[in-house]
Parts: structure tokens; sequence; C-alpha cells
């Protein structure tokens, strides 16, 4: 799960920087992408990551699920300076390493157990939720560079972090046919492509790492509190402690990480050399 989600961001992050900035959230930016083979591959990765995930929700609380969709970073950091010859300070690769301690201790101290249906109450909210985020969407991505893509990452994971919640109880869902009928598989399937969507226009405006690490800081805290008070997500008794010693190693490493959020790809403005954005640092491989 961890190495298909990191293989994805790359991939992915590829695809929308050879992609014509896009100026507002539109449907139109997928289907471009869609056109290019390696955002097909990457997307490939994505959807099998995600069935590892959707499999795992189904008796592991979601602090730990989520918690290891976000060590996928790491997986991409290292990639990317073996590819694409991305540079990461030092201190960037400190955080990957704490980021995985983390990970661990939330491996230590998660209980598996099955999840509790959602309320009426709850799925409403979770559909609204998806319509603030758009609603926010629309203004973020009039921003350009480092700002844009934190702020558009975390309205992704914010996205993402919904279809999670709602990916937990669906997982124990008996029958394909009784998850087809339940409300819950359209709110899954529209809050991962809000959250498809934003993350792409994260990925053109600025850092691929500071853009995941905005989507996975942002998606992290609410998917896990949801899942502790509402979906019957465990902890064995005794190691409180450990998981909120590696829950906040976790969330501090991500959140850390968007502090790196130099351009590793940049797009030309209005097509005016000698514009700071039109100096483009191609990766390895790209034309």
């Amino acid at each position: 799960m961890v190495a298909a989600y990191g293989l994805a961001n790359l991939l992915q992050s590829i695809a929308a920087t050879r992609t014509g900035l896009h100026h507002r959230v539109d449907l139109g930016l997928l289907a471009r992408l869609t056109c290019q083979p390696v955002y097909l591959v990457g997307l490939g990765f994505q959807v099998l990551g995600f069935g590892f995930a959707f499999l795992a929700r189904r008796d592991l609380p979601l602090f730990l699920v989520q918690s290891s969709v976000a060590a996928g970073l790491g997986v991409t950091a290292v990639l990317g300076v073996l590819v694409l010859r991305w540079r990461l300070p030092r201190a960037e690769v400190a955080l990957l390493v704490l980021l995985f301690v983390g990970i661990a201790a939330l491996v230590l101290s998660a209980r598996p157990a099955p999840a509790r249906p959602l309320g009426f109450g709850v799925v409403v909210g979770l559909a609204a939720a998806l319509g603030v985020i758009a609603l926010l969407g629309i203004f973020a991505v009039r921003l350009h560079g480092a700002p844009g893509s934190v702020a558009l990452g975390s309205l992704a994971g914010l996205a993402f972090s919904a279809a999670a919640v709602v990916a937990r109880p669906l997982a124990s869902v008996d029958s394909w046919g009784a998850c087809v009928r339940s409300p819950l598989f359209y709110l899954l399937i529209a809050h991962s492509v809000v959250g498809q969507l934003l993350l792409a226009l994260a990925m053109q405006r600025g850092s691929t790492t500071a853009a995941v690490a905005a989507m996975d800081a942002a998606g992290a805290l609410p998917a896990a509190l949801l899942g502790l008070a509402l979906l019957n997500d465990k902890i064995w008794p005794g190691r409180e402690w450990l998981a909120g010693f590696g829950f906040l190693v976790t969330l501090i490493s991500v959140i850390g990480l968007t502090r790196y959020a130099e351009p590793q790809h940049h797009h030309a403005v209005g097509g005016r050399p000698g514009h700071p954005a039109a100096r483009q640092t191609a990766p390895a491989g790209r034309p």
C-alpha cells in the first residue's frame, strides 16, 4: 500500500507538470491528464493502493491506515531523488525517518475491530463537507507557487479524509450489490474525484513533497478523530501513550515537510521570458 501510493504520487506529479497550468477547478484537467500514459500508470498504482487501504479499513483503525498512506510520501521523495534528481535537504531526510518511526508506533498500538455504521446525520454532514471543500477549492486555485500547492493539497486531504471515513463502514458490507446500493458508495466516489482534482492542481503549482505533505497533514487528524469517536476504532489497553506519540510524531513530520516547498517543477506564466516562473528546471527525462 505504502509503495503503491508513493509511486502514484510521483507519476501523477510528472503528468501534472506536463499539463498546462489550470486557474480554476475544472474536471477537464483530469480528462487531459488521462491522455498521458504516465498519469494512467500512476492512477493505476493509486487504485491499487486504495484497494489495499480499503481492505485494511475493514478491521484497522483509521489513525493507522491514514498514517500509513501518509508514509507513501517517503517513497515519493526517495524515488524523486533517484529518478528525477530532486534535492532533499538533510532536515527533510530526518523528517522522513521520523515519519516512519511514528508509523511503527501506530502499528504497535492499533487494535483491530469492525466498524460501526454511520448515522444519517453524519452521512448528511459528509455530503455537505463535499460542497464546502469544492467551494474553498474555487478560491484556493487562484493561489500560485508554494501557497497554492499547500492550500490545494490541504483541501485534497480533507476530501480524501472524508472518503476514508466513508470507506471504513463500507468495507464491512457483505456483498458488492449491497455496497453499490449504499449512499456511502457514491459519497466515496465523489470525495475521491474532488480530492484527485485538487491534488492535481496542487502538484501543478509547486513542490510535490509539499502538496502531498499538506494533503496528508490535513487529512490525518479529522479521519483519526472521527474514527475514534464514531467508527469503533480501538487502541490496545495500556498503549494509548504509544498511539498518541506515534500520531503526533507522524503529524509533525508531515507538517514539517510542507516547509520545504520550493517548486521542483515550474510553469511559465503568460509565456513571458525572464519571468521567475519561466526559468524552468526540468526533471531528468522530461523534454
